[in-house]
C-alpha cells in the first residue's frame, strides 16, 4: 500500500496486529508457561464483612501436589496496606481517608472476594482442591450494603479507626447559585441513580513471574494497563532495584480501567516465585473477576437545575454520593470525574456541585470505561430532558440555546479537573456535532416516522444528547524509535496496549515522519526491558500523550536522517525528501540512499564521534500535556419498544464525533463501536445484584447480563476534527466517548417513545433493565396493561 504524495496519518491504515492476532500467534500472559511452573489459588472470603478469627490449613498443607499455603502471618515486611494510586487534587476543604488492603487478609473482612490464603501446587487443580480444605473461622459482621444509608451515624463501620463510614467529602461552587436559583422561571429537582457494573473484559487478570537467582532477576508477565509503575512497586515491596525487575504486558485481553489498578495478586505471585525459588503462574477465573477485580458505577444524585422561560441555564446544583467500596486507592478521580463532566458542552454560569464518598462492604471501585463521566452525563442530560417538557420545548432545542460556540473557545469552567489543573476546554465543535447528528437522524421529519411506526403496531422515539470528555491527561509518556542497518524501524513505547490499535496508529505517526510504510516500523509496548519511564494507557490518553511523544522523537530522528543524508549525497539537507524508505533528491529520485545504509553508516567501526553528537539514527522523546484536551460529541439513536414486555430494540445508533486530529478513521470506529456496546449494556442489561447479606447473587455470565451482537445494532458515525491547541499532533482521545453519553440518550428515547402511552413517564435510573421498565410501565397512572400502540388511542 503506498501514500506517494499523502501522509499516512489519517488513513485507513489496516491494523498491523490482526495477523497475529487472528492466527492465535500474539502472546498472552495465559499462554505464557515457564518449564516447572507451579500454580496459585486464592482462598476468598465468602462473606462480605467479618472478624478472621483463625485459620486450618494444615490438610491443604499436606495434600498431594500442594507446594506451599501462605497467609498473612508468612508474608512479614510484606504486609503492610498498598499505597494510594491516584492522591485528590488539593481542593479546597478538602476531607479525604484513605484506607487500602493488606495483600492477604490479616484479621478484618471487608468485602467479599477477599483472600485470605494462597496455595501453590503443581497444577490449579491440585491447588484448587487443596483451598476447599482450608478452614477459615470467621464472625460476621452486618455489612453495609445500602449506599443511601453508608454514611447513616448508626451504619456499622468498616474501618474501625473511622467516625463513620464517609471516605471522602468534596465541595466545588462556581458563581452563585442560590441567586440564580431565585431569579429562575423554571427549578426542578429530582433524584438520580446509577448503579454498579463490572468492566467484563473477556481476558481475566493474570499474572506470571519467575526469579533468576543466578541473574538475580525478576521476570514478570501481567495483564496490565500500567507496567512501568506496577514494575516500580513491586521493586520496591521486594527491595529490587527497578533494573532488576522486567515486567512485560504483552497483548492484553480488554483493560477497561480495572487493569490500571494495582492489586495484591502482582505481588504475591512474584513474591511467592523468589519464596520457591520457581515460576509461579496465577490466572483469575470469572467467578473471581466478580470480587477480586474493581468495580464501578455506584451513585446516588440529588440534583436541580435552574432556568428561564426561554431554556437558558440559569444554574445547576448537584449533590451526590458515591460508592467506593471497601477501600480507596484510586483516590477520587471517578467522583471528581462525575463532578467536572456534568457542565458538559454547555454554559453553566452558576454551579453548586457536592459530593460524599462512602465505604461499604463492597468490591473496591476504580474507573471503568468512562470512569464517572457517564453518571455526570446522565445528570445533566436528563435535567435538560425534564426542563425542555416543562417549557415545551423539543429537547435538541434546548441544547441548541446552551451549547458553548466555536467562537468561546478556550472556556474555563473554573473547577478543579482530577487532573490538577481547572476544566478548561482547549477546542471543540459543540454546535457542529449537535446538528450533524440531527441530520443524520432525521430528526425534523422523525414525526411522520413515528406515525408509520405506530400503524405497524410500535412504539418507537428517538434520543439526541452530547457529551465532552476530558481526555489526554498526563504526567507523560515517553517513546524511543531507532532505524536499523536493515532498514526496519523499530519503536518503543511504555504503554500497554489492550485491542486499542496501537501497533498501526503508532506506527502511522512514524511512517509520516521519515517516509517508510506503517508495516516497516515494528512497534513493542509494555515491556519494561525496552522502555522503562512512562505511566499507562488510560483515561483515553494513548494517542495524545504517548502519540506526540512518539510524534516528537520521529521529527528528531529525520532530523538526523536528513543530516547523514546531505552528507551522503553532498547536497542541502533542504533539498531532500524522505519516501518509500529512501532519502532522495528533490526532483532527482535517482539520487538517493536508502535508510538502511544511512543507519548502517551513522554508526562507524572506526573514528570518533564528535562532541555534541551521538551514533545511529535513534532518538528518544517525552511528551507531557499542560493539563487534559477534551474530545466531545453527540449520540443519536431511534429505539422501539414492546409494550408488553417492556423490551427495547435499538433501530438505529449514530454517533458525531471529534477527537481532533485522526489518525486511523477506522480504528477510532472500533474504538467507539465498543464504546457503544459497553454503553448498551450499561443502560439496560448489566446490573450487580447484592443481597440484604451483602453477597453478589449474579456473579456469573448465566446472571450477569452482558449485550451481544445481537443486541448492539449497527453503528453510524461521522467524524469532525477541530485539532486540539495543547499538543503537535492536535489529537484528543476517544477510548470512552462511545460508552459515556448512551444511557442518557437511551432514557431520552424510550421515553419519547412511550410518549402517547405513559405520558410524563420519567427514566432516572441506570440501569433501566427490562425488568425495571416493565416496573415503571406498571406503576405509570395511565397505563393500560396489555396495551398496544395501535389500540390504545393514547393514554388509557
Amino acid at each position: 500500500m503506498s501514500r506517494a504524495g499523502g501522509t499516512w496519518v489519517g488513513a485507513r491504515v489496516p491494523r498491523n496486529e490482526d495477523a497475529r492476532l487472528l492466527t492465535g500467534r500474539a502472546q498472552f500472559v495465559e499462554d505464557v508457561e515457564p518449564p516447572g511452573a507451579l500454580h496459585v489459588a486464592f482462598v476468598r472470603s465468602d462473606l462480605p464483612a467479618g472478624r478472621l478469627r483463625g485459620f486450618d490449613v494444615e490438610s491443604a498443607r499436606a495434600h498431594p501436589g500442594v507446594h506451599a499455603v501462605f497467609t498473612a502471618a508468612d508474608l512479614g515486611p510484606l504486609l503492610r496496606p498498598g499505597a494510594v494510586l491516584v492522591p485528590p487534587p488539593p481542593l479546597e476543604g478538602l476531607v479525604f481517608h484513605a484506607r487500602t488492603a493488606l495483600p492477604l487478609v490479616r484479621e478484618r473482612i471487608r468485602h467479599q472476594g477477599e483472600a485470605l490464603a494462597m496455595i501453590v501446587a503443581e497444577s490449579r487443580y491440585v491447588a484448587e482442591d487443596a483451598a476447599q480444605l482450608v478452614e477459615a473461622d470467621i464472625e460476621p459482621f452486618d455489612p453495609v450494603v445500602d449506599l443511601g444509608r453508608a454514611l447513616d451515624d448508626d451504619a456499622p463501620r468498616i474501618h474501625d479507626d473511622l467516625p463513620s463510614n464517609l471516605a471522602a467529602h468534596v465541595r466545588q461552587t462556581k458563581g452563585h447559585y442560590a441567586a440564580a436559583r431565585a431569579r429562575a422561571d423554571l427549578v426542578l429537582e429530582r433524584r438520580f441513580s446509577y448503579d454498579r457494573g463490572i468492566g467484563g473484559a473477556i481476558e481475566n487478570r493474570a499474572v506470571v513471574a519467575e526469579w533468576d537467582a543466578r541473574a538475580d532477576r525478576l521476570e514478570v508477565w501481567d495483564t496490565t494497563q500500567a507496567p512501568i509503575p506496577v514494575r516500580n512497586v513491586v521493586a520496591a515491596a521486594l527491595g529490587l532495584s527497578e533494573s532488576q525487575v522486567r515486567f512485560i504486558a504483552p497483548f492484553v485481553g480488554g483493560g477497561f480501567g480495572p487493569k490500571i489498578m494495582f492489586y495484591p495478586e502482582e505481588i504475591l505471585i512474584p513474591w511467592a516465585s523468589i519464596q520457591l525459588g520457581r515460576p509461579v503462574k496465577w490466572v483469575e477465573d470469572r467467578y473471581e473477576n466478580f470480587f477480586a477485580t474493581t468495580q464501578e458505577r455506584g451513585q446516588l444524585h440529588e440534583a436541580e437545575i435552574a432556568v428561564t422561560r426561554e431554556g437558558r441555564i440559569l444554574g445547576v446544583r448537584d449533590i451526590f454520593i458515591h460508592d467506593s467500596g471497601a477501600y480507596d486507592p484510586y483516590g477520587l478521580t471517578i467522583p471528581i470525574n462525575t463532578q467536572c463532566t456534568l457542565l458538559g458542552p454547555y454554559r453553566v454560569p452558576n454551579y453548586e456541585s457536592e459530593f460524599r464518598v462512602a465505604f461499604t462492604n463492597k468490591p473496591i471501585v476504580t474507573p471503568v470505561r468512562g470512569a464517572g463521566r457517564q453518571h455526570g452525563v446522565f445528570v445533566m442530560e436528563r435535567l435538560l430532558d425534564l426542563a425542555a417538557r416543562g417549557l415545551g420545548l423539543d429537547p435538541v432545542e434546548i441544547r441548541r440555546r446552551n451549547v458553548i460556540g466555536s467562537d468561546e473557545f478556550p472556556y474555563n469552567h473554573e473547577i478543579m479537573y482530577q487532573d490538577f489543573a481547572p476544566l478548561r476546554y482547549d477546542s471543540g465543535s459543540y454546535e457542529a456535532t449537535l446538528e450533524e447528528a440531527v441530520r443524520l437522524v432525521g430528526h425534523e421529519t422523525f414525526p411522520r416516522e413515528r406515525e408509520r411506526a405506530q400503524s405497524d403496531g410500535r412504539a418507537v422515539g428517538v434520543g439526541v444528547v452530547n457529551y465532552v470528555e476530558g481526555t489526554g491527561i498526563g504526567p507523560y509518556e515517553g517513546a524511543r524509535i531507532t532505524v536499523e542497518p536493515g532498514g526496519t524501524v523499530r519503536l518503543a513505547t511504555g504503554v500497554g496496549t489492550q485491542g486499542q490499535g496501537h501497533f498501526t496508529s503508532f506506527a502511522q505517526i512514524v511512517a509520516d515522519a521519515i517516509g517508510v510504510e506503517p508495516s516497516d516500523v515494528r512497534v513493542v509496548t509494555g515491556d519494561t526491558s525496552d522502555f522503562h519511564w512512562g505511566t499507562g494507557t488510560f483515561a483515553s490518553r494513548g494517542a495524545v500523550v504517548a502519540g506526540n511523544a512518539i510524534h516528537a522523537a520521529a521529527l528528531s530522528v529525520r532530523e538526523k536522517i536528513l543530516k547523514h543524508a546531505a552528507e551522503a549525497l553532498e547536497v542541502d539537507p533542504d533539498d531532500l525528501e524522505l519516501a518509500e524508505g529512501a532519502a532522495r533528491v528533490r526532483g532527482a529520485p535517482d539520487l538517493s540512499v536508502d535508510l538502511g545504509a544511512l543507519a548502517l553508516a551513522a554508526n562507524p567501526l572506526r573514528g570518533a564521534v564528535e562532541p555534541g553528537t551521538e551514533p545511529g539514527l535513534e532518538a528518544t522523546s517525552y511528551f507531557g500535556p499542560p493539563y487534559g484536551t477534551t474530545a466531545n460529541g453527540t449520540h443519536a439513536l431511534v429505539v422501539a419498544v414492546d409494550p408488553e414486555t417492556a423490551m427495547v430494540e435499538i433501530l438505529r445508533y449514530i454517533v458525531v464525533h471529534d477527537c481532533g486530529t485522526v489518525i486511523n478513521p477506522t480504528i477510532v470506529e472500533g474504538q467507539i463501536h465498543g464504546g457503544v456496546a459497553a454503553g448498551i449494556g450499561n443502560a439496560f442489561y448489566e446490573e450487580l445484584v447484592f443481597d440484604e447479606f451483602g453477597g453478589t447473587s449474579n456473579a456469573s455470565f448465566m446472571d450477569y447480563l452482558l449485550p451481544t451482537s445481537t443486541d448492539v445494532p449497527p453503528i453510524e458515525t461521522a467524524h469532525l476534527e477541530t485539532p486540539s491547541t495543547l499538543n503537535p499532533l492536535g489529537t484528543k482521545g476517544v477510548g470512552e466517548g462511545g460508552a459515556i453519553p448512551v444511557a442518557a440518550a437511551f432514557a431520552q428515547a424510550v421515553e419519547d417513545a412511550l410518549a402517547d402511552l405513559a405520558p410524563g413517564l420519567e427514566i432516572l435510573d441506570i440501569p433501566t433493565s427490562p425488568g425495571r421498565l416493565f416496573q415503571l410501565l406498571r406503576a405509570h397512572p395511565k397505563w393500560c396493561a396489555g396495551s398496544r400502540p395501535e389500540s390504545s388511542g393514547g393514554a388509557s
